[in-house]
């Protein structure tokens, strides 16, 4: 079975615990839509899918969404004025699937856009880790460490949980 192509095993601590840098300490404490505010920032934002399948959850994601064995991971980029500067990981449980047939239909609509749109969403308090990219995601995207943010958010009383990866190009926005 393939993998995502990151992996988001990382010492996730909460982000108040945690010195934040200060050029993304905004972004990675944005309490909404972190796509809206890409595209508030960019002449031109573009979101490609890089894959998406069901997979095993992986055992360190399984206290963030108890009970729930399998999911459809959804990997995508958003880059905003052609520079990659999100690398973002969703991990969808099917009976969230099932329960928000617009969920398993995104295509290339950002999750996010679904996400806000929903009455009584909930969202857990924001995590942040280090994560290791072994190897380059884009052409422009270097192996390395990069900052990233996590949280589960509640629609209709079903759990997913977003993680989101910033790269060097969010620096430039």
């Amino acid at each position: 079975m393939a993998k995502p192509a990151i992996s988001l095993a990382a010492t996730w601590q909460s982000a108040s615990a945690v010195t934040l840098p200060p050029l993304l300490r905004a972004w990675l404490l944005e309490p909404g839509s972190l796509t809206a505010r890409l595209k508030q920032r960019a002449d031109d934002f573009q979101l490609q899918v890089l894959q998406q399948q069901q997979l095993d959850l992986p055992a360190f994601l399984q206290p963030q969404l108890p009970g729930i064995s399998i999911a459809q991971c959804r990997e995508v980029l958003m880059s905003c004025n052609a520079l990659p500067c999100v690398y973002a990981q969703s991990w969808l449980p099917l009976p969230t699937l099932a329960a928000l047939q617009p969920l398993a239909e995104l295509g290339e609509q950002p999750l996010g856009e679904i996400i806000f749109q929903q009455p009584n969403v909930k969202r857990s308090a924001v995590e942040v880790a280090r994560v290791q990219l072994q190897q380059p995601l884009a052409a422009t995207v270097a192996a390395g460490e990069y900052w990233a943010r996590r949280s589960v958010f509640t629609l209709a009383g079903q759990p997913l949980l977003v993680a989101e990866v910033f790269l060097d190009g969010v620096l430039a926005l």
